[in-house]
């Protein structure tokens, strides 16, 4: 389906080929695009969707916020002191809410594979499974493995499988469970710890620093981080 504002722009970008003078034709395209532009921000800003505008003067983390209590993430009831984090034993009444909890929850790309790690529950030696319990509930979860979905058997230990409930979200419950592995990591002797991740700006957050991008068995790119776990 083609729109009228599609139907302006091809029609712009035909005449600019048409001409000579393609530098001049080209200014006056975009003056007209950032019009357009800013007609349908105003329409948006005049109707009755949620709207935000970041400035210079607007922190990034005041945005997310704003954000956050517009949609509902972090939960309103929800209070810190009812948040416990445990290690996951093997064929517990944990384990199989921790199932329940993974067979439940948004994340699809993973969800296949981690349901088949916890069922066959592939862990070994100090390798663990984590969750974040709030009023009985899973709301979170991670794990530390000696490897990941990379060819990089010298790196290790990998923290993995970071996920936290979508309506727990924005109370930094990530960091927590990390920061959990991380001391679990430093109790096993490690003196540092990985992710691996697509963003950029997320994990510097926890204390991690880039170290070099990688490539995953699906051929891949991704960013290695590592965090020293000081004494």
């Amino acid at each position: 389906m083609i729109f009228q504002d599609d139907v302006i722009r091809i029609v712009l970008c035909d005449y600019i080929y048409k001409i000579c003078d393609t530098e001049r034709v080209k200014a006056v395209c975009d003056t007209a695009l950032k019009k357009l532009d800013e007609k349908g921000n105003h329409d948006v800003k005049d109707s009755n969707y949620f709207w935000i505008e970041r400035n210079e003067n607007s922190p990034v983390d005041e945005m997310v916020r704003k954000v956050e209590q517009h949609f509902g993430f972090g939960g309103k009831d929800f209070n810190m002191d009812k948040l416990e984090i445990r290690k996951v034993e093997r064929n517990t009444e944990l384990s199989e809410k921790l199932i329940h909890f993974v067979e439940n929850f948004s994340w699809e790309d993973a969800k296949a594979h981690l349901l088949q790690m916890l069922r066959t529950w592939i862990f070994t030696d100090w390798e663990a499974v984590f969750v974040a319990i709030v009023n009985g509930h899973i709301v979170g979860m991670t794990s530390i493995m000696k490897t990941d979905y990379y060819p990089l058997p010298e790196i290790y230990p990998w923290i993995s499988n970071v996920f936290v409930d979508e309506n727990y979200r924005g109370h930094r419950l990530s960091e927590k469970l990390i920061d959990y592995a991380n001391a679990y990591a430093k109790e096993n002797g490690f003196d540092r710890t990985f992710i691996p991740s697509k963003h950029i700006g997320l994990y510097e957050r926890y204390g991690y620093r880039y170290l070099k991008d990688i490539v995953n068995y699906g051929n891949g790119i991704d960013r290695l981080y590592v965090k020293e776990l000081k004494e």
